[in-house]
């Protein structure tokens, strides 16, 4: 019994700190948060199912190969094959909002440096209508960004689970297995939770002139490179 609640005690601090170590893990949620102005609510809402999809493959794989037999290294090369593909799916992501940023920062007046008699008198018309319409827009209500991300998440391996946690908790029994499981889950969703709330709530009170028509296209750069470190940096 002593083992097991080293091995729960494990569990617990591994989820903390895989998830802390792992920028992509929460600054996602962040970025997009501040850019698409969803409420904290919101934001936690869609990191916490998010977090429970990123928690629950690797935990149904697990379990499944325990099940039926698969070694650890197979498993281990199943998770590495996940990792790679939400690193492209990040990454991926990451492009697609950058130019969706790009866009919306031209449309929102990103031609503002310019002298006016240099710009064209549409894109002045624009720049005017925009520029009213932005400050007033609330709430974005969009549901593609959220399932975007789950799915994202859904791919995202939990690299310390299977080897460290579930196999050995095989050892004992079911109740192992689940104990260890339920603990590194609750400890990665939570820390995702505060993660993303300290940061949310850390850019809420960080005003700048104009920020909010870069708002998209630096959510976008960040994700980038949230998928380019986690990719080819091991982030």
């Amino acid at each position: 019994m002593e083992k097991l609640e080293i091995l729960i005690m494990s569990a617990a601090f591994l989820g903390f700190f895989h998830t802390l170590v792992g920028p992509d893990h929460y600054l996602p949620f962040i970025v997009l948060s501040k850019a698409r102005k969803w409420s904290v609510s919101k934001t936690l809402w869609i990191t916490f199912i998010s977090g429970v999809g990123h928690v629950g493959g690797s935990v149904i794989l697990g379990i499944i190969g325990i099940a039926m037999g698969i070694s650890l290294g197979k498993l281990e090369a199943i998770e590495s094959h996940r990792g790679e593909i939400v690193g492209w799916l990040l990454i991926s992501f990451g492009i697609i909002y950058t130019l969706y940023g790009i866009k919306k920062f031209v449309r929102n007046g990103g031609h503002f440096h310019l002298p006016k008699f240099l710009i064209p008198k549409k894109l002045r018309k624009m720049h005017h209508f925009s520029s009213h319409h932005y400050e007033s827009k609330n709430e974005d209500n969009t549901r593609l960004t959220p399932w975007i991300l789950f799915i994202i998440f859904i791919f995202g391996p939990c690299e310390v689970l299977i080897p460290l946690l579930i196999f050995p908790a095989a050892q004992f029994n079911t109740f192992g297995i689940v104990a260890v499981s339920l603990i590194f889950g609750i400890t990665t969703i939570l820390t995702m939770l505060i993660t993303v709330f300290i940061g949310t709530r850390g850019l809420s009170f960080i005003r700048f002139s104009n920020a909010e028509k870069f708002s998209h296209l630096v959510a976008g750069l960040v994700i980038l490179f949230s998928g380019v470190g986690m990719q080819f940096l091991g982030l």
